[in-house]
């Protein structure tokens, strides 16, 4: 069972799915607060690289199976052109003007 993008919970995950799926790397980056950070599998990695090669260059694209926290953690099947599709958890961390400051993900 998947959700609809524009039934999630939070505007701000909403936005950061549209945002993956549409391919939309300017609207993407106009999501995050300064100095935003993530981690991948429990690793801090570098934001740029890791959403140009995952997301933006690797056509990545958003299933969201599941919300909790208010819509702020999901489960989702995330596939790209590099790894194929895995099922994966994400968790966000909205700052008070709406933009994400850190995501997560990893292996669901």
């Amino acid at each position: 069972m998947t959700i609809k993008t524009a039934k999630l919970s939070d505007p701000a995950v909403r936005a950061f799915v549209t945002a993956v799926n549409a391919h939309d790397r300017e609207g993407f980056m106009h999501l995050l607060a300064p100095g935003a950070t993530m981690s991948d599998d429990g690793a801090d990695r570098d934001l740029a690289d890791w959403i140009d090669r995952e997301i933006f260059t690797s056509n990545g694209h958003m299933d969201v199976e599941n919300e909790t926290s208010g819509g702020r953690a999901l489960v989702a099947r995330y596939r790209n052109d590099t790894w194929g599709e895995m099922r994966t958890r994400w968790s966000f961390v909205i700052e008070d003007d709406g933009r994400i400051s850190r995501f997560e993900t990893g292996q669901a």
